[in-house]
């Protein structure tokens, strides 16, 4: 039976203790049901309104083989790189296949507490462990299936080791699941070669002591092609994706829980947000901190969840908190890739905070579990500039605009797998942010002598007011500047501060 408040206040002698109150937050606070209209009642917890910044490793067994995504997948596809390359490496995958090369990932070099203190000294706010990719091979210690981190591969907890270290730097811990899509992904381990020697000879995924690993879902079924939906398939495994979903929640109680793609299964996935949300609540006094994300639009028009952009972005301030996830170079480690720069970056940070996103992104570490020379390079200068500018990045809101400049003219539609189609930014270009009464301007390069902020002119369509005060962070000592009717000015100093972009931190009257 419900208990109002007076009713909680007379149990208790009218005592207004922290203890008493937390009891009554418990017993007042919403329970989450599994359907749609319930969750509709979510809302974002300010913690993650305010992080902006997540780190995220996107590692597992796949990784072991270092060449490129879904190669677990890819490599029973004839004619593709992986197929190529595994044919060539490890043998046809009619005699070797994917389950025989999980136990090469040794993660040998692998140092979480150290990896975790330089994903915490570049600025991340929170950090996201794979918990379980499209291969069915989960990285905890899961009692729902045999295919995990700690009987094979490294035989460690990976999940729960990630954990440890992120709570040791007093960041918010997540895990990513792109499990559900599982059964169709691995019908191609089911077919056979089309062409050549071995034509019809069927890969090791039709052996059925190995469906508990690739499933029992046929080539013919579905295909090479991909289709990303729930059809075709059956209830036993949405119901098992349930229970392996359930036992990562309660074994790591989440903060953030990433879903590859839209919330799945309809009341299946509804039961798993509802859980994950509640669990939440019982350990944070009656508050959901929990997060959740899907990449569907309509998942998260009214609370629900955060919607999630893969390597996209908005095309202006959304209206509700939203989150870009991507990536420096592929989401799997893959040998001689070309990274992104830590400029790209910082645009990426700067063009997604100002209209009101996170950026969720991933370094993918090779076997070992050591960052390669060239991602620390990208992570240092990261740190660089957060070190300096971050003011500007965490617990801010959007301003009247999210930006200026020539990025801003190019009109992109929001959504996945866009981001190559945003221009880079210059000088030129700058994003607003704001906490109360103080703006701050992100010009997006070195501008030389001067900056010019035209939106801050007092005549500006966003009539910004007065400027009472301005610093330059990272300069040492003042700068001069004038705002008038058409623009914002303020000289450089002789010094240069940053190719990447400097912060103007600006206090309004």
């Amino acid at each position: 039976m419900a208990m109002n408040r007076r009713e909680a206040l007379k149990t208790v002698g009218g005592a207004c203790s922290a203890v008493a109150l937390s009891r009554l937050a418990r017993a007042q606070a919403a329970k989450f049901e599994a359907n749609r209209s319930s969750l509709h009642a979510y809302r974002i917890p300010e913690w993650y309104r305010d992080a902006k910044f997540g780190i995220w490793a996107h590692w597992g067994p796949q990784s072991a083989i270092e060449y490129g995504d879904w190669y677990a997948r890819l490599m029973y596809q004839q004619g593709t790189p992986q197929y190529l390359y595994h044919t060539e490496t490890y043998g046809h995958p009619s005699k070797v296949g994917y389950k025989d090369l999980v136990n090469d990932w040794k993660a040998a070099k692998w140092d979480p507490d150290h990896l975790m203190s330089l994903y915490k000294k570049a600025g991340a706010k929170y950090f996201v462990s794979m918990g379980v990719h499209h291969d069915n091979f989960d990285l905890w210690d899961s009692k729902h299936t045999r295919w995990n981190s700690v009987n094979m591969g490294p035989k460690r907890d990976v999940v729960g080791i990630w954990q440890k270290a992120a709570e040791k730097q007093g960041l918010r811990f997540g895990v990513s699941e792109h499990l559900w899509i599982s059964y169709k992904w691995w019908s191609v381990a089911h077919g056979a070669d089309k062409s050549g020697p071995l034509t019809g000879v069927s890969y090791d995924g039709i052996d059925a002591k190995n469906f508990d690993l690739y499933h029992d879902a046929d080539s013919a079924r579905f295909g090479d092609k991909l289709d990303w939906n729930d059809d075709g398939i059956p209830d036993a495994w949405k119901k098992h994706y349930v229970d392996r979903i359930t036992d990562l929640i309660d074994k790591y109680h989440p903060d953030l829980l990433y879903t590859d793609g839209h919330l799945p299964f309809e009341d299946y996935g509804l039961k798993v947000v509802s859980h994950l949300y509640n669990v939440s609540a019982q350990l944070h006094g009656g508050m959901t901190e929990a997060v959740y994300t899907s990449k569907e639009e309509t998942d998260c028009a009214v609370g629900t969840c955060v919607q999630d952009h893969e390597r996209g972005v908005s095309d202006g301030i959304a209206k509700n908190p939203w989150q870009t996830d991507t990536c420096i170079g592929q989401w799997h480690y893959n040998r001689g890739q070309k990274y992104k720069s830590a400029k790209k970056v910082i645009d990426l940070l700067t063009d997604i905070v100002s209209k009101n996103g996170n950026l969720l992104l991933n370094f993918p570490l090779p076997n070992s579990g050591e960052l390669d020379y060239e991602e620390m390079a990208v992570l240092e200068g990261i740190t660089a500039w957060m070190a300096v500018n971050s003011e500007g990045i965490y617990g801010s809101r959007p301003w009247k605009i999210y930006g200026e400049g020539p990025s801003t003219k190019a009109k992109i539609e929001a959504g996945n797998f866009n981001e190559d189609k945003q221009k880079d930014l210059t000088a030129e270009d700058v994003r607003f942010t704001t906490k109360n009464s103080t703006v701050y301007a992100f010009v997006m390069g070195w501008p030389g002598k001067t900056a010019v902020v035209n939106a801050l002119g007092l005549a500006s369509d966003q009539a910004p007011g007065t400027i009472r005060n301005l610093e330059l962070l990272g300069a040492k000592g003042d700068v001069k500047w004038k705002q008038d009717e058409t623009a914002l000015r303020v000289e450089m100093p002789a010094e240069k501060i940053s190719d990447i972009g400097i912060t103007l931190k600006i206090a309004m009257a």
